[in-house]
């Protein structure tokens, strides 16, 4: 794991759209938030983590501590190149929010997902990282698509 620089973001940009899961409109709203951190040093509200084996980079998570929420950490962006899932890379991001969020006396992580079917994977990714839903709302992207929202209570939690 390691900072973001500059030279990241066409590799994060493939990432994103390699994955079939973001539409072109998710993949400008995340590199637009990569931009935030890289225009900004002295922002606060976004940290990223990127993955790098052997010189590639295989993936990326955008979090940070949750405005006017005592303890909690958002995750707003995770991403791993294909060629890349199943392999580790997605835990290791995972476990480095978490991470942050226990350092920096977090009780919760919460993130939201789509209920599309294309999000399927994804869902039960955070299930087995021991996410659990706490709220839909449903119709909240378009008609049939529903926010979900998974939290992970850090107190209840002994391993990353």
């Amino acid at each position: 794991m390691r900072d973001l620089t500059i030279a990241d973001l066409p590799h994060l940009q493939r990432i994103l759209r390699s994955t079939g899961a973001f539409t072109e409109a998710e993949v400008a709203c995340a590199m637009e938030l990569l931009a935030i951190v890289l225009d900004d040093p002295a922002q606060i509200d976004y940290r990223v983590a990127v993955a790098q084996t052997d010189g590639d980079v295989q993936g990326y998570v955008l979090y940070g501590p949750t405005p006017l929420a005592d303890g909690n950490v958002t995750l707003y962006w995770i991403a791993v190149c294909p060629e890349a899932q199943c392999r580790g890379v997605g835990r290791r991001l995972m476990a480095q929010v978490e991470e942050y969020a226990r350092q920096h006396g977090g009780r919760l992580v919460c993130l939201e997902t789509s209920s599309q079917g294309g999000y399927e994977r994804t869902r039960r990714f955070y299930r087995q990282a021991g996410y659990v839903e706490e709220s839909r709302i449903r119709d909240f992207y378009s008609p049939g698509d529903d926010r979900i929202t998974f939290v992970k209570r850090l107190d209840q939690t002994l391993d990353l």
